[in-house]
């Protein structure tokens, strides 16, 4: 007669790992309404966080270092384009603006959801990049009169 042993299985824990947050890319033709929508989304909906850029540009009154954008001369953010730091990057009358790839792909991978605020070009870039990003094109509010 043969005995069977009930053999234990693992017990089982409830997964540690973070879930992969998500990145919201919202573009459009300079004047498309951008800013405003972003501002209103970030009111609106929970653990959302906004990618800040770098520039070049000078501040404008009221801006802060680190909130806006990140403010860095020619020289350093060119010294980051040569580094490869950039998931896109545009120079945009004389002065550069660019996402950090380092930021975006650790906040992510932390968990948190980002948006992101780009031109046309930037988005196109972002989409070789992150294949699994959520792409928002905006339609300026012209439009309407170019269809016509």
């Amino acid at each position: 007669m043969s005995s069977k042993v009930k053999e234990e299985q693992p017990t089982r824990t409830p997964s540690t790992v973070t879930p992969r947050g998500t990145l919201f890319v919202v573009s459009s033709p300079s004047g498309g309404g951008k800013g405003t929508i972003i501002r209103h989304v970030l009111d609106v909906v929970p653990n959302l966080s906004y990618s800040v850029s770098y520039t070049t540009r000078a501040p404008r009154l009221n801006e802060v270092d680190g909130r806006e954008y990140f403010f860095v001369s020619h020289e350093t953010f060119e010294a980051m384009i040569g580094a490869g730091e950039f998931l896109e990057w545009a120079c945009v009358h004389g002065n550069y603006y660019g996402t950090a790839k380092k930021q975006v792909l650790e906040d992510t991978a932390a968990g948190a959801d980002i948006i992101l605020e780009v031109d046309v070009q930037g988005a196109a870039s972002v989409r070789q990049l992150l294949m699994d990003s959520v792409s928002i094109f905006i339609l300026p509010p012209s439009y309407d009169v170019l269809k016509q």
